[in-house]
């Protein structure tokens, strides 16, 4: 059957090169979902593939799924170092069209680059974390301020081991929406309890997350 989906147009694939031809580390792209499934697993398998065969630095695999996963596909991003997987807690779940093409772009940067975009700031009130942070991102194909935020999101993954990274297609999934009451994207959850409405600079997250370990010592 014929995918349902469109496949990213041609502009977009041509600017790609600019932001994957020299990244510092090869990347990793772990595809969990069926192939035989829903048009966008079909599709998730395409992108990766699509990816992995144009650029020398992505490599990719596809995962059957998996039983604490509720939401298909999902796309882990990680660093490859000596041709072995680094799992920085940096996922997409859901097919990321539209505007969350540039957070896909965003977790690959994060990722190869491990973070450094953070600001230093963020990076020194990170390492001071020890409990584990979950950061779940609701946005959607039109929600181009989401891209904002799942950069900021995808760097703290990547320079704290306790934090977690999730954007999650909303429009996708309206029924996750739902669960957190996500009424406008974009839609930052932390640990399930504290939620942050519209576009938010690392220091107001870390505020957020600050106020999180606190309140569960």
């Amino acid at each position: 059957m014929e995918s349902k989906i469109p496949q990213f147009d041609d502009e977009t694939w041509a600017m790609l090169p600019a932001f994957f031809d020299h990244l510092p580390e090869p990347v990793l792209l772990n595809m969990w979902g069926d192939e035989s499934g829903s048009d966008s697993e079909r599709e998730a398998v395409r992108l990766v593939e699509r990816l992995s065969d144009r650029f020398d630095s992505i490599d990719f695999q596809v995962l059957p799924r998996r039983i604490d996963f509720h939401y298909y596909p999902v796309i882990g991003i990680m660093r490859l170092y000596e041709n072995e997987p680094i799992d920085h807690g940096v996922r997409i779940v859901g097919l990321p069209v539209g505007y969350q093409m540039t957070s896909l772009i965003a977790a690959v940067q994060s990722v190869s680059f491990q973070g450094v975009t953070a600001e230093a700031k963020t990076r020194i009130q990170l390492h001071g974390l020890r409990k584990a942070v979950n950061l779940e991102l609701f946005t959607a194909a039109h929600d181009q301020a989401g891209a904002l935020v799942a950069q900021a999101i995808f760097n703290m993954a990547v320079a704290s081991e306790h934090v977690r990274s999730f954007l999650v297609m909303a429009d996708a999934f309206p029924g996750a929406a739902m669960r957190y009451s996500v009424g406008e994207v974009p839609h930052l959850v932390i640990n399930g309890r504290s939620h942050i409405q519209g576009v938010v600079d690392e220091s107001m997250i870390i505020e957020h997350i600050a106020e999180v370990v606190k309140e569960h010592k």
